[in-house]
């Protein structure tokens, strides 16, 4: 055979490469192939919590308070009450019926105040906190902030809005190694959640979401305030029979 003849052969046998659009379907149909399997990962995490209570959190499992085990008692629903739900929701996210996981509006509100030069509030919503206790980290970043994004929509999708508060209620940190209502109403005042007064109530709240820098035992004079403030927001709240809505 030539070489001529040999150069011909070789060109026949090398295979036509693949246009740019079939390598770009390609690879459309792959990423459609992840985020499927991560929406469903997601979901087979989140849907669950609606009829189990979580055992403990990714916040427990990193508690370094040096109280062990950490304080936790799961306490259902009807035996929150109502002047700690109230509390809650009037101390981090009032507008917690009627947003999607994520307040828009408090966020634009953030950014344009940021853009004034005020400092860069989060913004986050309880089930935004919710899903960073649970699953995340406190790392501050980006990156972790788009996953609780992420999260608490699934979570808002996967679980109605009572769930959502209760499992809250019952794992948010409220002092050094002390999770939920049931374990800090009990040590902060000797009592069941059910049978705390709006005062008290408001005091727990107060110091969220940075129960390390505020304390129940000795709040400073910006946790009473925080605190009195509360208490008003509460009687609104109640006046309104804003729990009626979950």
């Amino acid at each position: 055979m030539t070489v001529r003849k040999k150069r011909v052969t070789a060109r026949k046998k090398r295979k036509p490469k693949k246009p740019a659009a079939g390598r770009g379907k390609k690879a459309l149909r792959w990423l459609a192939i992840v985020a499927g399997a991560s929406v469903a990962v997601s979901v087979m995490l989140v849907l669950p919590l609606r009829w189990m209570d979580p055992v403990t959190t990714a916040f427990m499992l990193r508690d370094n308070s040096g109280r062990v085990p950490p304080l936790h008692e799961w306490i259902d629903w009807q035996q929150l009450g109502s002047a700690l739900p109230l509390a809650v929701v009037a101390a981090e996210d009032q507008r917690f019926a009627d947003h999607h996981g994520l307040d828009i509006r408090e966020i634009r509100k953030s950014l344009v105040a940021a853009e004034q030069g005020a400092p860069l509030r989060g913004a986050s919503t309880i089930t935004q906190q919710l899903s960073k206790n649970l699953f995340l980290t406190p790392t501050r970043s980006l990156w972790r902030k788009g996953v609780e994004a992420y999260l608490s929509v699934i979570a808002e999708i996967c679980l109605p809005k009572r769930r959502i508060l209760e499992i809250y209620l019952n794992v948010v940190e409220l002092g050094p190694g002390i999770y939920g209502a049931g374990a800090a109403s009990k040590h902060y005042f000797g009592k069941s959640a059910a049978e705390l007064n709006d005062t008290e109530a408001a005091l727990l709240a107060a110091v969220l979401p940075n129960p390390m820098r505020r304390n129940v035992s000795d709040p400073s004079s910006a946790v009473r305030e925080r605190q009195y403030w509360i208490s008003s927001q509460m009687q609104r709240l109640r006046r309104e029979d804003w729990l009626s809505r979950l």
